[in-house]
C-alpha cells in the first residue's frame, strides 16, 4: 500500500470517529494495522473482553513475532486463566490451559508445568509468586501497566501508537478543495451550485442543458491549477470546514530530487515519491510496477509475506518473554530498567585549563576525548588513564594565506573560541571550527601524534558548526557560519566543492545524512529556519520553523531512522522534539525543561533509545518513545547552568562540562569496566610516532599503505564500518572493546614469533557435541556475542548459548565457561532443505540478520528462513537448480539479499516482494564469497574461478574485475574457495585463498599486501578479520592456526594443534569465526563436527607481539610458513 493510500486510511478513521461509527473505527484500525488505539485496548482489558483484546492485537502482531509479542499474549492469557481459577471454574481454566497457554510450553516447559499445578490448589494464591494477587480489577490494572510498556517497546508497534496530528474534518476539507477545483473548471460556473452527489465529478449544467466535460478526462486542459488555488465554495459546498493548507513533507523531497532550482518552497506538498528507507521497512508496500501482478496488501498472502519475510532492522533490547527465563535468555530482563543503562556515575574528573565548549569521543578508541575550549585550545584526553595526550593553543598556520578581514580582526582582537570539534567517521582526522573565519583539519596517528592537515578560511565571521560527510564517496567537511552560508570542502585538500545560500540569518548548525542513497544536509539558522540541501547547488528543498527558534541543533538516532532537534529561544525556552520526516511535522515534544534555561541547551542521542540534554545544572535523560523525563543527575554538583555533553559511541560514557574548567566523565557499568582496564596504564603513544609522515590518505588502510613504520597506528586505529563477514553475515559493528595502549615495540629487543604448543598456554573450550553432526561447514557468532551458530555438512544447525551468571556477568561467549547446546523444548532442529544428492557434497551457506532474530540458510536445496528463537521454518524459496552457494544481506536494507549461485551468477533478491531484482554475470565458476561496502556502495564477489569482481550496489553494473595472482606453478584444487571480507574502513578487503592471504584496495582493485605460504605447506582452509580488523585469524589443513597483524600481514603468533586438540589429531578446522566484540577470541569449526573457542591466557591478554616493520618498507611482505617451527621469513611472491 502506498504512503498516500495509508494516509487515506487515517483520514477515513478520523471521519468514522467524528461520525461516531465506533465499532467500524476499531475494526478498520485492526484490519489495517496502521494505528493501535491504546485507549480502546485499555478499556477492553479493564472490561475483561479477552476475545476482543486478542482479536484487536492480531491486526498488529502474532504470538511468535518476537519476544515482546509473546510476552504480551502470555500475560493476557495468564490473567484469563487466573480469573477462571478465582471463580473456581475449573473446566474453563483447563480449556484456557490447553487452548491458549500450551503454546508457550515449547519455550519454557517448567513454567507451563508450574501453571498447570495451580489447578491442584484450592486457592492459587497459595503459590508464593501469586500470594500478592488481589482482586480482579486491581490485577487487570497492574497487568495493563506491563502490557503498555511491552507494546511501547515492541518494534512492530513503532509509529502506530500516535494518531497523525490532523485538523478536524480533514477528509471533508480535501473533498471541498476538490469540488472548488471542479467547479472552477466549469465552462459556465453558477454562483450557487447545487452539489448533490460525490459519485461523479461536479459540473454546472450549461444553458442549453449540456454538461461540461469532466476535467479528469479532458485531454485539452493542459496544466491544471494547484489545489487550493481557487476561492472556496463556502456555504454552498456539502462540507462546511474551510480548506487547510497542505503540509510540506520534511523528507518527501529526497525521493524525487527536482531538476530545477527551488530557492523557496510553497505551502504545497513537495514530493510524493517513495518513502524513505525506514518507512519502507516499517510499512512494506505493494510494488507499483504495472507489468507485474502483485497481491493486494490486505490479502492473506501479502499479510503473511510481510510478517514472515519482511525482516526489519528492529533493535530488540533483551527482555524475558516469561516471568521465568527461557533457556538461553536468562539474565536479560533489562528492557524496563532503563536508568541502569545510562551513564550516571562520576568516574573521572579532568581539568582542561580553560572552559570546554565542544567535546567528541573517538569513534574507535572510545576512551579518547577531544575537547575545544573558549580560548581556542584543543585538548586530547585518554580518560581511562586520566592522561592529557595533546594540548594545542590556537594559532593560524598560514596567516599570509588568510583573508584581509581575518588578519585585521585578529590584530584588533586576538581572542578566539572553539565552536565545534568533531572526529571523522574513521577517526583518522578531526576538525575544529573557530569563532573567527577558520576551520583547521588535523590528522591523528595514534597516541599523541597529531599533525596539521589543512587550514580553511571558511566564513566571514564565526564558523558555527562543522561535520564530516561522504558525498559522491569522497570525504568532505561541511561548515556553516555567520555569513549565512553553508559550504562543503574536500577534507584532504581544502578545496571548496559547494556553497549553499538561502538563509537570512547566521547559520547555527548542520546535520548531514543520507537515505536511499540520497545524501543531504539539514541546516538551522538563528532566525529559527530549518532548510535542507542536496549536493547540487540548486537551493533549499524545505523551509520550516524550528521549535524554540534561535539556537537549534539537529541529530539522527544512531541507526539513522529517527530525527530530533533541540532548540533554545532568546527567552530561554528550550525544546527537544522528534520529527515526522514524511509529514514535516513535530511527532512528539519532550517535557521536563526548566521554564527559563540559563543558557543554550545542548543535547545528544545514544543507543537508538535515549536522549540527554544539559539543563538546570544537571543532565536530563529521556526515553525516545516517552515524552516524560526519565531521570536526571547532577553529577555530584559543580555543573554550569547548561552543561555541554557528549556520549561515546556505545553510550557507556558521557562527557559533561563542569565549572572551573572541568570535565566530568559519567559511566554506566560497562563504562566503569572499560575505564578500569586503563586504571594503572599510561597511554603509550611512542609506538605510533614517526619522524616524518606524508599527509594522510583518507581512505588508506589505517596508515599501513603510507608507511610500514606506522604499523602500530594500524594496530590501534581501525575505521568504523560494518563487517561483511567471510561467513556471509552483513552486520553493523557492535561495541568492540578497545585495545589497550598496544604494542610499543622496543627495537632494542629481538622479536620472536610467539608459539602456542600446549593447552596450558592458552584458553580453549570444546563446545558440547551433537552426535548427529560429522563436519562443520559454516560458523558465526551472533551479533550480541552471547552465542555461536554453526551449520553442519548434513544441513543441521547448532546453536550454543552462554548464560549470564555469577561466573559470567556479561553473558558473552567465553572459553572459560561451557555454553548450552540450545534447542526448543519441542525438540525441533533447524534443518535445511536438501537436494536429491548427498547433502555432504553440497555447498552450505548462511547469513544472520542484524538483530539475531532470523537466519537465512541453504545446503544445496531451497533457501530457508528460520526464526532463531523458535527454530521454526518461516519460509523456503528459490529451489535449485541453480543452488545457492553464498548469502549476504544488504547493509542498508535487510530485505535485499545478494545470493551467489553454483551456476556462477549472483542474484539480487528482494525478500519482501519475492522478486529477483537483478542477475549479475561475470564469474565462470560458482560464487564463493560476497561482501558489501556501505561507504563505497559496492558489492565485492569472489568465485571458485579465483576471480574478484566489484559491482555497484546502485545500478548493479560491474565496475572492475581481477584474478587472484597465484604462485608460479601452483594450480588450485577444484574445490578451492576464494573468500572476501571488508576491513572496518570499508575501503580495503581481505581475500582468502588456499594459497594466500591478501589485502586489496577496492576502488582500484589493487593488491596492497600479500602473504603466501610455502610450497608443499598445508593449504589455508579459512581466515577472518578480528572484530576490530587489527588481526587476521587463519586456519590450515594441518590444524595449525596462525594469527597475523592485519596492517602488514606478518605472522605474530602460531597455535599448534596440540594446544586445542587433545586426542584426534587427524581433524582440521573447516571454518574460523571472530567474536564480534572481543578482538582476541575466535572459534573453530572442525572436520569432525566439533566447535572450539580459543582465547589467550588472561595474563597475556593478546595473541603474541606484532613483529617490527621491515625497514619501513612496504614493497614486500614477509611470508612465514604456517607449519614451520621457527620464525624464519622469506620475501612474498607478488
Amino acid at each position: 500500500m502506498s504512503s498516500l493510500s495509508r494516509e487515506l486510511v487515517f483520514l477515513i478513521l478520523q471521519f468514522l470517529d467524528e461520525e461516531k461509527f465506533k465499532e467500524t473505527v476499531h475494526k478498520l484500525e485492526q484490519e489495517s494495522g496502521f494505528f493501535f488505539n491504546m485507549k480502546y485496548f485499555e478499556d477492553e482489558v479493564h472490561n475483561g473482553n479477552w476475545d476482543e483484546v486478542e482479536k484487536y492485537l492480531s491486526g498488529f502482531t502474532k504470538v511468535d513475532d518476537n519476544r515482546y509479542s509473546m510476552k504480551i499474549f502470555f500475560e493476557i492469557r495468564k490473567q484469563k486463566y487466573l480469573e477462571a481459577l478465582d471463580k473456581h471454574d475449573r473446566s474453563k481454566a483447563v480449556e484456557i490451559l490447553v487452548k491458549d497457554l500450551k503454546v508457550f510450553s515449547s519455550f519454557n516447559e517448567d513454567l507451563f508445568k508450574e501453571i498447570t499445578q495451580l489447578l491442584t490448589l484450592e486457592n492459587f494464591r497459595e503459590n508464593e509468586q501469586l500470594s500478592k494477587y488481589g482482586d480482579t480489577k486491581s490485577a487487570r490494572a497492574i497487568m495493563l501497566v506491563e502490557l503498555k510498556k511491552l507494546i511501547e517497546a515492541n518494534p512492530l508497534f513503532r509509529d502506530k501508537l500516535q494518531f497523525p496530528n490532523l485538523k478536524n474534518s480533514r477528509l471533508r476539507t480535501l473533498i471541498n478543495q476538490s469540488l472548488n477545483w471542479q467547479h472552477q473548471l466549469c465552462k459556465n460556473p453558477r454562483p450557487n451550485p447545487d452539489i448533490k452527489t460525490l459519485f461523479v465529478d461536479h459540473s454546472c449544467g450549461q444553458p442549453n442543458g449540456a454538461r461540461a466535460p469532466s476535467p479528469a478526462n479532458n485531454p485539452l486542459l493542459g496544466s491544471l491549477p494547484k489545489a487550493g488555488g481557487f476561492p472556496p465554495l463556502g456555504a454552498h459546498g456539502p462540507f462546511q470546514p474551510t480548506p487547510a493548507p497542505v503540509t510540506t513533507p520534511l523528507a518527501g523531497w529526497m525521493s524525487n530530487p527536482p531538476a530545477v532550482s527551488h530557492p523557496t518552497v510553497s505551502s504545497s506538498a513537495i514530493g510524493l515519491g517513495s518513502p524513505s528507507i525506514p518507512a519502507a521497512l516499517k510499512h512494506p508496500r505493494t510494488p507499483t510496477n504495472p507489468s507485474l501482478d502483485f497481491p493486494s496488501a490486505d490479502s492473506d498472502h501479502m499479510s503473511k509475506r510481510t510478517r514472515l519475510m519482511g525482516i526489519t532492522d528492529e533493535v530488540n533490547p533483551p527482555v524475558n518473554v516469561l516471568p521465568v527465563s527461557f533457556p538461553g535468555h536468562s539474565g536479560h530482563s533489562q528492557a524496563f530498567n532503563a536508568p541502569d543503562d545510562l551513564p550516571k556515575t562520576v568516574a573521572r574528573t579532568l581539568n582542561q585549563g580553560s572552559s570546554p565548549m565542544s567535546m567528541d569521543f573517538h569513534p574507535i578508541q572510545q576512551t579518547l576525548l577531544l575537547v575545544g575550549t573558549n580560548v581556542g585550545d584543543i585538548g586530547l584526553w585518554e580518560v581511562g588513564s586520566r592522561e592529557k595526550l595533546v594540548i594545542k593553543n590556537f594559532k593560524v598556520w598560514n596567516l599570509s594565506a588568510c583573508s584581509v578581514s581575518l588578519q585585521a580582526a585578529l590584530v584588533k582582537d586576538p581572542g578566539v573560541s572553539v565552536n565545534r570539534v568533531i572526529w571523522s567517521p574513521d577517526g583518522s582526522l578531526f576538525g575544529v571550527a573557530y569563532s573567527r573565519h577558520i576551520v583547521q583539519i588535523y590528522s591523528y596517528h595514534g597516541g599523541n601524534d597529531v599533525r596539521q592537515n589543512v587550514e580553511i578560511d571558511a566564513h566571514v565571521g564565526g564558523v558555527n558548526d562543522l561535520a564530516f560527510s561522504h558525498p559522491n564517496k569522497q570525504l568532505c567537511v561541511i561548515t556553516c557560519g555567520d555569513d549565512k552560508t553553508i559550504k562543503v570542502w574536500d577534507a584532504t585538500t581544502g578545496v571548496k566543492k559547494y556553497t549553499f545560500e538561502g538563509h537570512e540569518a547566521p547559520v547555527y548548525s548542520v546535520c548531514p545524512h543520507y537515505k536511499e542513497n540520497i545524501q543531504f544536509i539539514f541546516s538551522t539558522a538563528l532566525d529559527g529556519k530549518i532548510k535542507a540541501w542536496l549536493y547540487d547547488n540548486m537551493g533549499s528543498r524545505v523551509d520550516y520553523e524550528a521549535p524554540g527558534r534561535w539556537c537549534t541543533t539537529m541529530a539522527y538516532s544512531a541507526d539513522g531512522t529517527r530525527l530530533f532537534s533541540c532548540g533554545t529561544s532568546k527567552d530561554g525556552e528550550s525544546h527537544i522534539v522528534e520529527w515526522n520526516e514524511s509529514e514535516g511535522a513535530v511527532k512528539r515534544t519532550y517535557l521536563g525543561f526548566r521554564k527559563r534555561s540559563l543558557g543554550v541547551v545542548q543535547f545528544d542521542t545514544t543507543k537508538n533509545r535515549f536522549l540527554a540534554a544539559g539543563d538546570d545544572f544537571s543532565i536530563k535523560y529521556w526515553d525516545m518513545d516517552n515524552v516524560q523525563i526519565l531521570t536526571s543527575v547532577d553529577a555530584d554538583g559543580g555543573l554550569p547552568a547548561s552543561p555541554r555533553i557528549r556520549f561515546n559511541k556505545d553510550g557507556a560514557l558521557l562527557a559533561v562540562s563542569a565549572n572551573d574548567n572541568g570535565i566530568k566523565i559519567l559511566a554506566n557499568s560497562d563504562g566503569l569496566r572499560l575505564l578500569r582496564t586503563f586504571e594503572n596504564l599510561s597511554f603509550d603513544g611512542s609506538a605510533s610516532r614517526t619522524p616524518e609522515a606524508p599527509k594522510p590518505t583518507i581512505n588508506a588502510l589505517s596508515a599501513a599503505a603510507a608507511a610500514a613504520s606506522n604499523a602500530a597506528l594500524a594496530e590501534r586505529m581501525a575505521p568504523v564500518g560494518s563487517i561483511s563477514a567471510v561467513n556471509g553475515d552483513a552486520r553493523s559493528l557492535p561495541d568492540v572493546k578497545p585495545r589497550i595502549g598496544e604494542e610499543s615495540n622496543d627495537k632494542s629487543k629481538i622479536w620472536k614469533l610467539t608459539e602456542v604448543n600446549e593447552a596450558s598456554q592458552c584458553r580453549s573450550l570444546k563446545l558440547p557435541e551433537n552426535m548427529r553432526v560429522t563436519k562443520i561447514s559454516r560458523l558465526i557468532y551472533t551479533n550480541s556475542g552471547n552465542a555461536i551458530l554453526a551449520l553442519a555438512s548434513n544441513a543441521i544447525h547448532l546453536l550454543w548459548k552462554w548464560q549470564r551468571n555469577e561466573r559470567n556477568s556479561s553473558g558473552k561467549a567465553t572459553a572459560g565457561i561451557s555454553p548450552q547446546l540450545w534447542q526448543p523444548s519441542s525438540g525441533i532442529l533447524m534443518t535445511n532443505d536438501v537436494a536429491e544428492t548427498n547433502p555432504e557434497e553440497s555447498v552450505a551457506c548462511f547469513a544472520l540478520s542484524k538483530n539475531d532474530s532470523y537466519v537465512m540458510s541453504a545446503s544445496g536445496g531451497k533457501i530457508s528462513l528460520f526464526n532463531m528463537m523458535t527454530f521454526k521454518t518461516m519460509t523456503t524459496f528459490m529451489p535449485p537448480p541453480p543452488a545457492a552457494t553464498f548469502l549476504a544481506f544488504h547493509p542498508q536494507d535487510n530485505n535485499i539479499i545478494a545470493i551467489g549461485m553454483d551456476d556462477s551468477t549472483i542474484q539480487i533478491y528482494n525478500v519482501r516482494i519475492d522478486e529477483v531484482k537483478s542477475k549479475l554475470k561475470g564469474h565462470s565458476k560458482r560464487i564463493t564469497g560476497l561482501a558489501f561496502s556501505h561507504v563505497l556502495n559496492v558489492l565485492v564477489s569472489s568465485g571458485a574461478d579465483a576471480q574478484i569482481c566489484v559491482w555497484s550496489s546502485d545500478g548493479w553494473e560491474k565496475q572492475k574485475a581481477r584474478y587472484v595472482q597465484l604462485p608460479p606453478g601452483r594450480t588450485p584444487s577444484p574445490q578451492s574457495d576464494t573468500r572476501v571480507q571488508f576491513h572496518h574502513d570499508q575501503i580495503h578487503f581481505l581475500v582468502v585463498h588456499e594459497t594466500q592471504l591478501a589485502i586489496y584496495e577496492t576502488t582500484k582493485l589493487e593488491c596492497v599486501k600479500q602473504w603466501m605460504q610455502r610450497e608443499n605447506s598445508a593449504p589455508i582452509s579459512h581466515a577472518t578479520f578480528s572484530c576490530d580488523s587489527q588481526l587476521i585469524y587463519a586456519s590450515f589443513f594441518d590444524a595449525t592456526i596462525c594469527v597475523f597483524t592485519a596492517s602488514h600481514l606478518r605472522l605474530r603468533c602460531k597455535i599448534n594443534p596440540h594446544a586445542y586438540l587433545t586426542s584426534n589429531l587427524h581433524v582440521h578446522p573447516m571454518v574460523i569465526a571472530a567474536h564480534p566484540q572481543e578482538p582476541n577470541q575466535f572459534a573453530l569449526g572442525l572436520s569432525d563436527g566439533t566447535v572450539h573457542v580459543l582465547e589467550p591466557l588472561e595474563s597475556d591478554g593478546r595473541w603474541g607481539v606484532p613483529p617490527p616493520a621491515e625497514n619501513g618498507s612496504t614493497s614486500t611482505v614477509p611470508a612465514t610458513p604456517p607449519a614451520a617451527g621457527s620464525g624464519s621469513e622469506h620475501p612474498a611472491q607478488r
